[in-house]
Parts: structure tokens; C-alpha cells; sequence
């Protein structure tokens, strides 16, 4: 008896808050009165009645206008060639309006949201290099090319495992072929594993037939030795034409270059090769380096400096890719 009377008191409660709420249009009000107590909240919830839901979804729905940001398209860009779009995002309402009506009431909506892929992706621009990530998107890339030299690829490794931050290692065949335990012990480390041709040649200068191969037995490696199934060629010293990112393509691989190269095989010193790098770190910034002991002495500043400037670190799979980044690196404006 005590229990029928502890609910109606409720719902009569519930049904003084629907008049004060249609009376003040304020759903946060309603929201903050209602105390659950000892009350289970499953019976509580049953008793909201119908209009004080279309109140809060109305609320919703307003607010939803206000926060969502549309996404952007990809395009090829007169300097940057192809660029990838980027995740919009918006209140998902019914999931919103769900986890607001079972949470505990504090007076505030619990948003939910989801992402809305834009209109043109990368896939749909056709065989263009690609530079850097979306400008929107507050995320940068290592891309470490590796073709020669083992000695300092373990401290390397070292540092990217103590900062948490996973690069993309694009290899040279003819160097897996020789050194496969190295390349998988990068991937047990969580790094991707990409394609670099596989004797480092001048793709420019070589026949398409001779090009189809430099890319095509090193992806064989990469299937066979890593199981990777791989996405990007990155062309040695940046030598390219448009035939080799055809090729590139026809083998189901996207070209990518660099925004950002530290020269690290010119053995800068540590501090010459932050000098180069921090100034132009930007949102989708791709940065060009190589296992030499300039990039073992400079990658903990680089990161750093990148972590300061508010960027995520990912994979170049990660960086353009038009997933946002978390909400924790976006701010405010990313909800």
C-alpha cells in the first residue's frame, strides 16, 4: 500500500512539473526537479508522461540545429593536389532524448552524437598524390621510410611506444625482404606497414612495366610476410609522375607524399631538425623522416611540440581518413 502511495505522490508530482514546464518552456527545470530517491528508476521512467517527452524532444531538436557542423567534401586543391574531406557532426535525437530520460536528473541533456560523412570522399577524386590530411582536422602523421640501416630503429621504436603514438613505416622490398623480423617487430608495436617500392629507384625514369613492379613485388612482401593488406605508395625521394600514381592505383594504392620533411639524412642535429618541423606543424600535417639518428635524437621533441600545439598523432590511414578526431582534441567547437 505504502508503495502505490509513494508512486502516485510521484506521478502527481511529475504531473505539477507538466504544467510549470508547459507554463515556462523550460525542460532543464523539469529535468532537475524530478529526484529519484529510492524510487527504481525503470517505474520513474514509465511515468513521464507523453507530453513531457515531446517537451524535452522539442528541446532537442532546437538545440541540434545549433550544433551541428556540417561536414567537408573532398576536393584537389590547385597546391595540395588531393585533399580528404572531413566528418560533419550532429546530435543524434532519438539516442539523445533516450539516455536524457535514464539518466539521473541534473538538469542537463545528455547529447549524443553522430558523425555524417561528407558527399565526396578521397576514393571519388580519382589518381591524384595526395600531401596532407584535411586542414580541419587537428590530427598529423610520421611517415618513416625505410630503405637502408637497422641500428636505429629500436630507439625509435622506444620513443613511440613511451609517447603512445603509432607512425606509419613505409618500406623498401628488397629491405623486408632481408629484414623481415625487424619489419614485424614494428608491426607488433601497432605501427602500419606500407608500401615504398622495393629498390628505391627513380620511379620517374622506369618504364610503366618496371614501375608495375617496383610497386607490385613489394606488396606481395607486404601480404605475404605481414598479412597487410595496404592502402598508400610512398614513391622514393619524392620522385614521381602521373603515370606512377596511375599505376599506383590500378594496384588499389593511393601515392602519398609529404607536408613537412625534416632532411633527417642530411644529419642535422636534433635541434636543427626541430627548428625545421615546428613552425609548420598544422592540422593534417604529414612529416617525412627516416631511421637515422638526427630523427632517434629529434622525435620526442617533434611529438612534443605536436602535443603542445593541441594535435593527435595517428597513422597516415588515421590522418586521412575524414573520421573526426575525439572531442578531447577538437574543443569546444567539436562538441
Amino acid at each position: 500500500m505504502r508503495m502505490i502511495r509513494k508512486a502516485a505522490l510521484v506521478a502527481a508530482s511529475m504531473l505539477i512539473v507538466v504544467v510549470f514546464v508547459s507554463m515556462n518552456n523550460e525542460v532543464s527545470e523539469f529535468l532537475a526537479s524530478v529526484k529519484y530517491g529510492g524510487t527504481d528508476r525503470e517505474a520513474v521512467t514509465a511515468l513521464v508522461s507523453d507530453t513531457v517527452k515531446q517537451d524535452l524532444l522539442q528541446t532537442i531538436k532546437a538545440e541540434a540545429e545549433k550544433r551541428r557542423v556540417a561536414p567537408i567534401d573532398a576536393k584537389i586543391d590547385r597546391v595540395w593536389k588531393a585533399i580528404p574531406g572531413y566528418n560533419g557532426i550532429e546530435v543524434d535525437i532519438e539516442r539523445t532524448l533516450e539516455a536524457t530520460l535514464q539518466a539521473p536528473a541534473d538538469g542537463a541533456i545528455h547529447y549524443v552524437y553522430k558523425e555524417i560523412e561528407p558527399n565526396i570522399t578521397l576514393d571519388e577524386l580519382g589518381a591524384y598524390p595526395i600531401y596532407r590530411g584535411n586542414p580541419s582536422k587537428k590530427m598529423i602523421s610520421l611517415m618513416i621510410n625505410v630503405a637502408w640501416g637497422n641500428e636505429y630503429i629500436e630507439p625509435i621504436l622506444k620513443t613511440l611506444k613511451q609517447e603512445q603514438v603509432k607512425a606509419t613505416f613505409f618500406l623498401d622490398g628488397s629491405w623486408l625482404k632481408k629484414y623481415p623480423e625487424v619489419a614485424k617487430q614494428i608491426q607488433q608495436d601497432g605501427h602500419e606497414m606500407s608500401n615504398h617500392a622495393y629498390t628505391h629507384p627513380d620511379m620517374r625514369m622506369l618504364s610503366r612495366q618496371d614501375a608495375r613492379l617496383q610497386i607490385s613485388k613489394t606488396e606481395e612482401l607486404l601480404r605475404s610476410t605481414l598479412n597487410v593488406n595496404n592502402k598508400w605508395f610512398a614513391p622514393p625521394s619524392g620522385s614521381f609522375n602521373q603515370a606512377t600514381v596511375q599505376i599506383a592505383a590500378e594496384q588499389g594504392l593511393k601515392t602519398v607524399l609529404w607536408t613537412i620533411d625534416t632532411i633527417d639524412w642530411q644529419k642535422p642535429t636534433p635541434d636543427t631538425v626541430l627548428r625545421r618541423v615546428t613552425p609548420k606543424l598544422s592540422p593534417g600535417a604529414l612529416i617525412l623522416m627516416h631511421p637515422t639518428a638526427s630523427t632517434r635524437d629529434a622525435i620526442g621533441g617533434i611529438i612534443a611540440a605536436a602535443k603542445s600545439k593541441g594535435y593527435a598523432l595517428g597513422t597516415v590511414s588515421e590522418t586521412l581518413s575524414s573520421a573526426r578526431v575525439p572531442a578531447s582534441v577538437e574543443g569546444e567547437s567539436g562538441f
